[in-house]
């Protein structure tokens, strides 16, 4: 089922939206401050996120760096053309103005969607030098083919899944846990250890950084 990620601390607003996305069909996620939407991402990866920008905590501009690779739609009663404008360049797939019609919402909540299915069709993950090509489980490093075990592969498609976010190693078990049961917390520094030494090789960085306490996470070589 795809699920749809509420950021609102307008309750009101939220019920009314989880209750027609509900009847659309669609699973529903709440979360009333930037504090805990980031919470909820540790836990749960939707499909699509609305967003309001006034929030309670962290804003929803600050917000978007951690949904990388989440469709985001801003809804805010921020209407003005700067506003819209930083807000998609920040990384938005859309924005929609309160108050709006329902209709239009859906309608683009649809076209997200849409866009999410043809993106993953083409099967392929890429995070500067790297490439993962998921229907072929092949992975690539300046495009030449980098020898991953099942468990190294798991690990890193959810780190290239969220290449912004650090990705605590509970989170990262779990994903994995399907094709590597024997895969465990004792054990996967090791994993993680063999796939950075596989990529440093290959790349000549080391694209793996570990969060003490934490978990790890992807390191940009890009300069901004």
């Amino acid at each position: 089922m795809t699920t749809i990620t509420i950021v609102d601390d307008d309750v009101y607003i939220g019920d009314m939206l989880e209750r027609v996305l509900k009847k659309e069909g669609y699973q529903v996620l709440r979360a009333y401050s930037g504090t805990e939407a980031l919470l909820l991402l540790e836990r749960h990866r939707p499909d699509l996120i609305l967003l309001d920008l006034m929030l309670p905590g962290l804003s929803g501009e600050e917000l978007l760096p951690h949904f990388a690779g989440i469709p985001v739609i801003a809804v805010s009663a921020k209407a003005d053309v700067t506003d819209r404008v930083e807000v998609l360049l920040k990384g938005a797939a859309d924005y929609l103005a309160k108050p709006f019609d329902i209709r239009e919402l859906l309608a683009r909540i649809t076209v997200q969607l849409r866009k999410q299915k043809d993106a993953l069709r083409g099967g392929l993950l890429c995070f500067e030098e790297l490439k993962m090509d998921f229907i072929s489980h092949e992975v690539y490093a300046k495009e030449k083919p980098v020898h991953l075990t099942r468990t190294e592969y798991g690990i890193l498609r959810i780190l290239m899944e969220h290449p912004a976010q650090v990705v605590t190693k509970s989170r990262m078990l779990d994903f994995i846990s399907a094709d590597t049961p024997d895969c465990v917390e004792s054990s996967l520094k090791v994993h993680v250890s063999n796939l950075r030494k596989k990529l440093r090789e290959a790349t000549g960085k080391d694209y793996i950084e570990a969060v003490w306490g934490i978990g790890f996470k992807l390191r940009s070589f890009t300069i901004s």
